[in-house]
C-alpha cells in the first residue's frame, strides 16, 4: 500500500508519524533498491516551487516527510489530521535509540567531530545500532565530494551496504548529492537530514520544545546562525506566504483536493 500525501505548494507530503515512518522505513530498507527521502521544511517546499532547477534536482526524492510546523498547520488546515510533524533531529533519534535488529548505518555528512559523537551517543543509547562507515569531508553546491572521496564514498557505501545512509551536508548540498549518486547505489534508504547531525552530537544547539510546538524553531537557529541564516529565512518565509496566499486567492499547485496515495516510482 502506498502512502498518503497531502500537498502544500505543489510538494507531495507523506501524511504519518514518528511510529509509522519507521516501520516503513524499515520495509524500505528490505525492498533491495535505493530509496530517498527529504525532511523537508518550509524553506525547501518553497524552494521547491520558486526555484525550478531545485525542484528538478528534488524530484529525485521518492518521499517528503512534513518537518515544519507551519507545514502542519497547512496541511491540517486541509483535513490531514496530525498531530505533530515529523522533525528530522527527533526522527533520527528516537529510530538509532529504539531500533532492533542490526540495522547498520552509514554517516555523510558534518565534520569528523560530530560523526565521532554521533556514534558515541547512538552507540551508548542502542547498542544494536551499527555504524558501518562514515565520511565526513567537504561537498560543493553541485553535489560532488572533494577530492578522492568522490569516487571512494560509492564505492564504499556499496560494499559495506548499509541499510541506511543519513546525509547532513545541509542544502542545497544533500539534495544535490542525492540527485547526483542515487542511480549509482545498490540500495539503502537515503535519508536527508541536514541539521539532525549538529543537533544529535550536540555540536549546535536545537529549539526549546515549546518553541518547537510553536513552530519558531527558525527563529532559535536564526538567533544562533544569524548571517548565515537571515537572508535565506527572510526570503524564503515571505515566498512562502506569498504562494500561500496567492494559490488561495487565485488557484495553484497548492494541493487543496483530498489526501491521496503516493503513486509508485
Amino acid at each position: 500500500m502506498n502512502p498518503t500525501v497531502g500537498h502544500v505548494l505543489g510538494t507531495p507530503l507523506m501524511l504519518t508519524d514518528y511510529d509509522q515512518l519507521a516501520a516503513q522505513c524499515r520495509e524500505w530498507a528490505r525492498s533491495g533498491q535505493p530509496v530517498a527521502l527529504e525532511f523537508a521544511n518550509t524553506h525547501i517546499v518553497t524552494m521547491r516551487r520558486h526555484d525550478p532547477p531545485f525542484k528538478v534536482v528534488t524530484d529525485s526524492y521518492d518521499y517528503f516527510l512534513p518537518d515544519g510546523m507551519p507545514l502542519i498547520w497547512v496541511l491540517n488546515f486541509k483535513g490531514a489530521g496530525l498531530r505533530d510533524r515529523v522533525y528530522g533531529p527527533t526522527f533520527m533519534k528516537k529510530f538509532l535509540a529504539e531500533q532492533k535488529g542490526g540495522l547498520t548505518h552509514y554517516l555523510l555528512g558534518g565534520s569528523e567531530e560530530c560523526g565521532r559523537r554521533l556514534k558515541e551517543i547512538f552507540g551508548k543509547l542502542n547498542p544494536e545500532a551499527k555504524f558501518v562507515g562514515s565520511n565526513h569531508g567537504r561537498c560543493g553546491a553541485d553535489g560532488i565530494l572533494a577530492g578522492a572521496a568522490e569516487g571512494e564514498v560509492i564505492e564504499e557505501i556499496n560494499r559495506v551496504s548499509p541499510d541506511f545512509i543519513w546525509v547532513g551536508l545541509g542544502t542545497p548540498k544533500q539534495q544535490a548529492w542525492i540527485h547526483q549518486h542515487k542511480a549509482q547505489l545498490k540500495r539503502g534508504v537515503l535519508l536527508g537530514v541536514g541539521f539532525a547531525f549538529d543537533a544529535n552530537a550536540g555540536t549546535k544547539p536545537d529549539a526549546p520544545l515549546w518553541m518547537q510546538r510553536w513552530g519558531l524553531t527558525w527563529v532559535h537557529r536564526l538567533a544562533s546562525e544569524p548571517r548565515r541564516l537571515g537572508p535565506r529565512y527572510f526570503k524564503y518565509n515571505f515566498l512562502y506566504l506569498f504562494y500561500l496566499l496567492r494559490d488561495g486567492l487565485f488557484g495553484g499547485p497548492s494541493g487543496r483536493g483530498p489526501a491521496t496515495p503516493i503513486p509508485a516510482k
